[in-house]
């Protein structure tokens, strides 16, 4: 049984081997293995009420679609990526009859002239996006009305906004200027002095 001991050499090495037996305290449960989120980091009373229902629907139903709309509710800002009326047309083009899903925000696109009557549910609509979508006839819904009219998640949509369509996203990958590199170089100004030398240009050495 080994003890700690004193200040001989044999006691000095007992001593290193009784620390390092010693344990670490862990809360009841050990070590947790899962990384994923629970519950929204967000304070907002709203996304809270809407996360108790959809908490409700997956317990009862058994819906993955119920499922999905309870982890997407979970996510962070950047994960819930804003989609644009354009690629909501474009998503929904020969589906008019369904329910268009989004767990993020519609948002207005003035390149597209002509929307369809649809129905859209999301979290947040722009204010121009909600009239537009409602001028042409269609609907703007919210997640309770959704769990009314489609409890299960028949005849609809589920929609996803470009996550990686971010500025910050553009300056990620190999270092600007490295042979087939497409990432955005960090600059002040996008004029002629700055990083428009040697490797971007033809006439200044070479152009990568």
């Amino acid at each position: 049984k080994l003890r700690r001991g004193g200040t001989t050499i044999p006691g000095l090495y007992n001593d290193q081997i009784w620390w390092c037996l010693q344990g670490i305290d862990l809360i009841a449960g050990g070590k947790s293995k899962k990384t994923k989120r629970t519950a929204p980091k967000s304070d907002d009373v709203y996304l809270k009420l809407t996360v108790k229902l959809y908490r409700f629907l997956v317990r009862r139903t058994q819906s993955k679609f119920n499922a999905v709309i309870l982890k997407r509710l979970f996510m962070s800002k950047v994960n819930k990526a804003p989609l644009s009326l354009s690629r909501l047309v474009e998503f929904m083009t020969g589906k008019e009859d369904k329910i268009a899903v989004l767990v993020g925000t519609i948002t207005d696109d003035l390149r597209v002239h002509e929307i369809p009557a649809i129905k859209v549910t999301a979290l947040r609509f722009t204010e121009r996006a909600r009239a537009r979508i409602e001028k042409a006839g269609g609907e703007c819904l919210t997640f309770d009305q959704l769990a009314l009219r489609a409890p299960l998640g028949q005849n609809t949509v589920l929609l996803r906004g470009p996550k990686n369509s971010r500025e910050a996203v553009k300056h990620f990958g190999p270092a600007p200027g490295v042979p087939h590199s497409h990432s955005k170089p960090y600059v002040r100004s996008k004029g002629r002095k700055f990083e428009k030398a040697r490797g971007k240009r033809k006439s200044r050495g070479f152009k990568v």
